[in-house]
């Protein structure tokens, strides 16, 4: 029996043994219990609202609802207290006869109409997170980001996101994020349950993200439930708002570099609503009515509708539209974007069986023209995606999620053409790369005993790399060979090529992923939570700088390419004190990668057709201590974040001989911070004022400096310290924001907004980079520290009506 097989059996035994389990427990239920179900929505708007918390006053029964604010609760019958709590809302309390089974729809008002006057670092309330077994996730409120000063005075969830321990950013300015020590390929981003490849506009001055626009934003830094796949180091879960079926409304700002525009309204009657929300940059005209040559700009796009069917069935369309252009003069120009849609059918089978089929397309594709050499380079990777999960609402003590997905690859690493027939570079098409990606999964919730809570699941998740095209052999097979001689890497020979039809497979991946959570209460404050994932990733990013550009080729796991697996391990504390003003959160993490690629030195993967020639394979480690103080309740609320972590890659020769990179020893990788600091406050004076403040600090990032030189035929030749042994300068920065709410007639809809930030208040130039050359006139050498930012003042105006 070959291994695929053996995975093949293993997999249907262990999804047959949990469907036995689960139908036992059908058969057992006591025909006493009965189920109250329903959606929590806004009073306000009609938004549902994604982790609202459903209790039975004075039992352990209870819930949250799910991404469409669906709850179901089984209990025995009598009467009782329905508790429902949503941060930034009033509690209510409903009472209940449960003598037979209920449709219960519930709305809850906010605590206060004012634009964003409620400020909260949590959604999901307190009890709710020390009782439920899930550990490393992060549910920030949009009125939270909204109230933390960002550069240039645009609102930025991924900035937000670092500010709390275990993420960190890629550099000054850019908006790529690394989690616990992973790379930037290895989160998977999802808006709408679409796939997002590139999460910033100008290069990373901003994300992709408008935060009018935007309901949940759910990070899991670790315990990663068993519906998501794909990706080894996080999960970014962003919901777009619904749109408000209750009333027109409309919200936006103008600020220095960008404004916006969102408005939502009922439709059909008020059985659904829609919502369009625009975005764009003018620095492209400022730069042009300077009489600059330049040009630099952005606009996104978000669009959603939903249609009440019935009580059992509702439909939701979605969509994101979102481009950059940049101009360098004459010689250079780009253009990137991402365009994704989901078409969403949510059906109640009963009370306790909650489904979601989802259509999804994602596309992400970028087009750089070089005038000087005369020829343009387009790319893009597109997927289709069909998902279609369950969530069985069984007890109180048992919940099940199962479901399956596939996911179709289409790879186009794109074509380097010239521009005019007098060019002297020559046309090259890069291949075409073509794969599907499938899972199948089963997860379940189970209260073991009133202090215990476990989740556990089973992911089995396949990859096939399909034919149409060919592929290079190899003598010996090996594409990448160690030259003693020189004490390089080289090319392997080429002895040929095999060609591979449509309905051809190149190659087939196969793995098991299971995932466990555990949280026990050691009372009504505190709890202990562990937890164990195991996930493969079948895709990966090409690229060997560390800063964010529109040069994101994809490539899919094949013949060379092994997909990355990945093991973590977390243990946490979690406790609320001085009558839950306070919390703290500590976690322990370590997570090991295989698979992980990495670059030989003098690598080129510009127009690289045989990206295996390139790189070698490795092993990746990254571990670390996280802790997290916040103040929830007052006029005063924020955190204190520390990490301390480590995050090192160690690549041997292998089967291409030598020492591999940095002698096959463990090295830093790009995005190592030793420590990483972040504290954040916002202070309500009354009703007119309240500020915001950000202090940052980061040990610095990792990079290779010269340590030596030599002269060779009258070349004066640069000798390199081991890979990334040195690091840039201490990162640090203070940021400041000023809110100002002027005075209005209480009946008067339009409120409104002034935010005045000031970013890097003590005017830090913390570097970017520095680079190692020869002083033209003395012959000297030097090294040049690049800063982008200094100390950037902005003014927004925010409004709503």
């Amino acid at each position: 029996m070959n291994r695929n097989h053996q995975i093949s059996l293993v997999t249907k035994c262990t999804v047959w043994s949990l469907w036995l389990y689960f139908l036992g427990c059908i058969v057992a239920m006591g025909q006493t219990d009965k189920t109250i179900s329903g959606t929590i929505t806004d009073k306000s708007n009609g938004e549902t609202l994604f982790g609202a918390s459903v209790f039975l006053t004075g039992t352990s029964i209870g819930g949250v609802t799910n991404e469409y604010g669906f709850y179901s609760i089984t209990a025995p019958k009598g009467k009782y207290i329905l508790n429902i709590s949503y941060m930034g809302y009033n509690d209510r309390n409903i009472e209940i006869t449960l003598d037979a089974d209920l449709k219960y729809d519930i709305e809850i008002s906010e605590l206060s109409t004012e634009l964003d006057e409620v400020v909260v670092t949590a959604d999901e309330p307190e009890r709710a997170i020390l009782r439920k077994p899930e550990m490393s996730i992060v549910k920030m409120n949009i009125a939270t980001i909204k109230q933390m000063p960002v550069v240039l005075g645009e609102v930025d969830i991924l900035k937000s996101l670092q500010m709390l321990p275990g993420v960190t950013n890629n550099g000054e300015g850019t908006g790529g994020f690394h989690v616990r020590g992973g790379a930037q390929d290895q989160n998977l981003v999802l808006l709408d349950e679409a796939i997002i490849y590139n999460t910033s506009h100008m290069f990373g001055f901003f994300s992709v993200f408008n935060a009018d626009a935007i309901k949940d934003v759910k990070l899991y830094k670790g315990g990663i439930p068993a519906r998501f796949g794909g990706r080894v180091s996080s999960v970014l879960d962003i919901r777009q708002k619904d749109g408000n079926n209750k009333n027109f409304a409309a919200t936006g700002g103008i600020g220095i570099i960008s404004s916006r525009l969102t408005l939502e309204g009922p439709v059909f009657g008020q059985k659904g609503s829609f919502l369009v929300a625009g975005r764009r940059s003018y620095a492209d005209l400022l730069l042009a009515a300077g009489g600059e040559d330049n040009r630099v700009t952005f606009y996104d796009l978000n669009l959603k509708t939903n249609y009440n069917i019935n009580p059992n069935n509702k439909l939701f369309l979605s969509g994101y539209f979102g481009r950059d252009a940049f101009k360098l003069g004459n010689s250079f120009d780009s253009s990137y974007g991402n365009t994704s849609g989901n078409l969403r059918w949510n059906h109640i089978f009963n009370n306790r069986l909650f489904s979601n089929l989802s259509v999804i397309a994602s596309r992400y594709d970028y087009d750089l023209g070089f005038d000087q050499d005369e020829f343009e380079w387009k790319s893009s990777i597109t997927n289709y995606n069909l998902k279609y999960d369950f969530k069985y609402y069984l007890s109180d003590a048992f919940k099940l999620e199962f479901g399956t997905s596939a996911i179709y690859y289409d790879f186009d690493p794109g074509q380097v053409q010239p521009t005019a027939e007098s060019s002297p570079v020559n046309p090259l098409k890069l291949d075409r790369k073509k794969a599907i990606e499938s899972g199948l999964y089963i997860n379940a919730e189970h209260k073991l005993s009133p202090k215990l809570t476990a989740q556990y699941g089973l992911r089995y998740s396949a990859f096939t790399r399909l034919g149409g095209q060919a592929l290079t052999e190899y003598a010996n097979s090996q594409p990448v060979v160690y030259n003693a001689t020189l004490g390089i890497y080289q090319r392997g020979t080429e002895i040929g090529e095999i060609s591979f039809d449509d309905d051809e497979t190149i190659k087939r991946f196969g793995n098991l992923e299971p995932r466990v959570s555990l949280a026990y209460s050691l009372n009504e404050n505190s709890s202990l939570k562990a937890g164990f994932s195991r996930i493969a990733q079948y895709i990966h990013l090409l690229s060997n700088t560390s800063s964010v550009t529109p040069l994101d080729v994809w490539t899919p796991s094949g013949e060379f390419i092994e997909p990355q697996l990945s093991n973590q391990y977390a243990i946490g504390y979690f406790r609320n004190f001085l009558d839950k003003t306070y919390s703290l959160e500590v976690e322990t993490y370590y997570k090991n990668v295989d698979n992980r690629i990495d670059y030989i030195d003098g690598s080129d993967l510009i127009g690289q057709n045989t990206i295996e020639t390139e790189i070698l394979n490795g092993e990746m480690r990254a571990y670390g201590l996280e802790v997290l103080l916040r103040k929830n309740e007052g006029d005063f609320t924020g955190w204190i974040a520390y990490t301390l972590s480590k995050s090192e890659q160690r690549t041997p020769g292998g089967n291409a001989g030598g020492p591999g990179i940095n002698n096959g020893d463990w090295y830093n990788t790009f995005f190592d911070r030793t420590h990483d600091i972040s504290i954040s406050g916002a202070y309500r004076l009354n009703d007119k004022w309240s500020f915001g403040t950000n202090l940052v600090f980061q040990t610095g990032r990792p990079v290779t400096y010269p340590n030596g030189q030599y002269e060779y035929e009258g070349l004066s030749i640069a000798s390199y310290a081991p890979r990334n042994s040195d690091r840039l300068p201490t990162y640090h920065r203070l940021d400041l924001s000023i809110n100002y709410k002027p005075n209005r007639k209480p009946n008067n809809r339009l409120k409104g907004e002034w935010v005045l930030g000031i970013y890097n208040v003590y005017n830090r130039r913390n570097a970017a980079s520095i680079s190692f050359g020869q002083n033209v006139e003395t012959g000297a050498n030097e090294a040049t520290r690049t800063a982008i930012f200094g100390i950037v003042p902005s003014i927004t105006y925010n409004f709503k009506f």
